[in-house]
């Protein structure tokens, strides 16, 4: 009996433990502030807590890895995994959540474009009992024409997707350990955890906040980063697209059916059907044709992607992972 009880002290002696993961590419002028900022706001705000910071870094071509070698060479809190090559926006940050070993992981965007002040809410809405905690961009300094775009990408999405997309997330929030052992087992090559989260129907609890600009460095997202996001998420979580495609098909079939009986039934009346009509028509249909192949071939690009169940990333080396049996570099 004696033995419970001092176990039981013990048990309750243990903090929490709290896991920042960060995916980072080339981001040498933010990590070092980065890592200097999140250790000043737990010693000022979650003395109580135990945590460890995760870098996952995506192959960067600057002084980004030298610079994470030094801080876990400096903090044995700070922990890095280094990817053999970049493996994309979604596969590295999916990755690394998986990596982490805390009671809850908060994924933090290097750029400070997320604010780190805010971790000591999502840890006491996490205290309440919630599993997920997302923390949504009520406001941003962006630039006002990217809002209004996000906005209304976030609105379509959210109409035509199969569950209940949240708008303006981007993943930054908290997740509890029991979310992310779910994470571990999903077996998903093409991971959106913007949709996952949404998708497995844990309670959630919505946080604004007002998005910074980005400390230093340039922005790594372009067209084809941002298209390759808005794709991934309709193809895996919306049918209308393709929908459309087949309504669209089927309607100009009928008006195709029409417009060749009122073309027959006016040569026989004799009347002169100008055959400059021909040329729009057939650039109308081609331009459909287009569209809608393109929007097949991206539903066929996911499911080869999630077909070829190939690894999220492939790892070259980690460091300071010694401390719960993990691999080393």
């Amino acid at each position: 009996m004696e033995e419970l009880v001092q176990t039981m002290k013990t048990e309750r002696a243990v903090p929490k433990r709290i896991s920042i993961m960060v995916p980072t590419y080339n981001e040498e002028e933010n990590v070092i502030p980065l890592t200097e900022a999140i250790v000043a706001e737990f010693a000022r705000s979650l003395p109580q807590y135990d945590y460890d910071i995760t870098f996952i870094d995506n192959c960067s071509t600057d002084t980004t890895r030298e610079k994470l070698e030094a801080l876990c060479a400096a903090n044995p809190r700070v922990r890095a995994i280094f990817n053999a090559r970049n493996f994309g926006q979604f596969n590295s940050p999916y990755h690394g959540i998986c990596q982490t070993t805390g009671d809850c992981t908060i994924p933090l965007c290097a750029d400070f474009q997320d604010p780190i002040e805010m971790i000591p809410t999502l840890v006491a809405e996490w205290e309440k009992g919630y599993k997920v905690i997302c923390a949504v961009k009520e406001s941003s300094r962006e630039n006002k024409l990217m809002r209004f775009l996000r906005t209304c990408y976030y609105k379509m999405i959210r109409k035509m997707s199969s569950v209940d997309q949240i708008e303006h997330f981007t993943g930054f929030g908290l997740y509890d350990r029991s979310f992310v052992d779910v994470l571990r087992t999903l077996d998903d090559p093409a991971p959106f955890i913007r949709g996952i989260v949404s998708e497995l129907g844990f309670a959630k609890k919505i946080v604004p906040y007002e998005q910074a600009k980005r400390r230093a460095g340039k922005t790594h997202n372009n067209f084809n980063t941002l298209y390759d996001a808005a794709m991934l998420s309709f193809t895996t979580y919306t049918k209308t697209p393709i929908r459309m495609a087949g309504m669209l098909g089927y309607f100009f079939l009928a008006a195709s059916f029409l417009g060749g009986v009122a073309c027959l039934v006016a040569h026989l009346l004799g009347a002169n059907i100008h055959e400059l009509w021909l040329l729009p028509t057939i650039a109308l249909f081609g331009s459909l044709n287009l569209i809608f192949t393109s929007v097949i071939g991206e539903y066929l690009l996911t499911m080869r992607s999630k077909i070829n169940k190939r690894p999220l990333v492939i790892e070259e080396k980690r460091i300071n992972f010694d401390d719960d049996g993990s691999k080393s570099e």
